[in-house]
């Protein structure tokens, strides 16, 4: 069982920055997809950058790219994200993912097994 804390989420405003943490239980990335993503009230969640296991590469979508940036430090078991001129667009519930469900994708929820009891980020404009 893996287990994923976030942290790092609070508010800020727009064109501000927020760096979010990911810590687990387990040095999972190395066989497992790494994600963050974002749900907004009535939305749908949204994959907003992953690592492909091994953290061989990583994918965004076109609405952070730029702005958003997934890291890693092997040592502590986290992963990070960087979110660089933040939007009012942005806020919402942020989570860490972790998983390598067949058939999935790298920014597609339905990959990941597990998940984080998410961090909220609200941005004011």
């Amino acid at each position: 069982q893996v287990q994923l804390v976030e942290s790092g989420g609070g508010s800020v405003q727009a064109g501000g920055a927020l760096r979010l943490s990911c810590a687990s239980s387990s040095a999972t990335y190395s066989t497992n997809y790494m994600g963050w993503f974002r749900q907004a009230p009535g939305k749908e969640r949204e994959g907003v950058a992953c690592f492909y296991p091994g953290a061989s590469s990583m994918s965004y979508p076109d609405s952070v790219k730029d702005r958003f940036t997934i890291s890693r430090d092997s040592a502590k078991n986290t992963v990070y994200l960087q979110m660089n001129s933040l939007k009012p667009e942005d806020t919402a519930m942020y989570y860490c993912a972790a998983g390598r469900r067949y058939g999935g994708s790298c920014l597609s929820s339905y990959t990941y097994n597990y998940w984080g009891q998410g961090t909220q980020v609200t941005v004011s404009s």
